[in-house]
């Protein structure tokens, strides 16, 4: 069962009858490796995943004088990253602040590798061609937001996104309105709930980025363009 936290005492603590079973109440809850709380939000997924990033780089951390660096790297990439990788579209829309959190394990990698202090001032992941944790975000969503509009994606997650130009209430709109490649989503005046939906926030993502990297011809190419275009989002000049 889920509720705000204003509401969580209202939750019943002992267990339910469903059926002839009795199912015990929980805090949190596990789905294809996404964490789940009480809350229907994400904060015990972004917890327990730092926490066992965390774990991981520690191990890591006991062997590194002897290996080589491009083997540390690779590494922190393989049982690291891939762990902040995974599901990491579930957490689209969240504040800086939770955000954070993944950066924080992306940036102790990055000092393991280059064998750097604990405070000092992380630069190298610009050397390490890595995007930050919110841009690895962007990137997940786009590309399945360019997969959703080329048939490559499931039909639940296409059939809420709709190019502009095929919307036939749309055609009134400038013709460079209409080739500039936005996507349309669904409007709610329940901003607030609806924001970390996927229709919402695939729009958004997807409506920033630059006409050259909507319109491109092919999944390889768009990958090409999108890396760069976030890249520079992650390390403005």
């Amino acid at each position: 069962m889920c509720a705000t936290s204003r509401r969580q005492h209202q939750i019943p603590r002992e267990p339910t009858r469903v059926g002839t079973d009795f199912v015990q109440s929980t805090r949190s809850v596990r789905d294809l490796g996404i964490y789940l709380d009480s809350e229907a939000s994400t904060k015990a997924h972004v917890s327990r995943t730092v926490s066992s990033c965390f774990n991981v780089l520690r191990q890591i951390c006991s062997i590194r004088r002897s290996v080589t660096r491009p083997v540390l790297q690779s590494l922190v990439v393989s049982l690291v990253l891939s762990r902040l990788d995974y599901g990491n579209a579930a957490l689209a829309g969240l504040p800086a602040r939770e955000l954070s959190r993944p950066q924080s394990v992306q940036n102790a990698g990055t000092r393991l590798v280059f064998a750097a202090n604990k405070y000092d001032h992380v630069s190298s992941l610009r050397d390490l061609h890595q995007l930050r944790a919110p841009q690895r975000i962007d990137y997940k969503i786009t590309v399945l937001v360019y997969r959703c509009l080329h048939g490559l994606a499931p039909a639940y997650l296409s059939v809420d996104l709709q190019s502009i130009k095929d919307l036939l209430s749309r055609q009134r709109l400038w013709s460079w309105s209409l080739d500039s490649g936005y996507v349309s989503h669904p409007h709610t005046k329940f901003v607030r709930c609806w924001r970390p939906c996927f229709p919402i926030v695939a729009a958004r993502v997807w409506n920033t980025l630059s006409p050259d990297v909507r319109s491109s011809s092919s999944l390889s190419t768009f990958k090409r363009l999108l890396k760069t275009e976030l890249f520079s989002q992650s390390f403005p000049d």
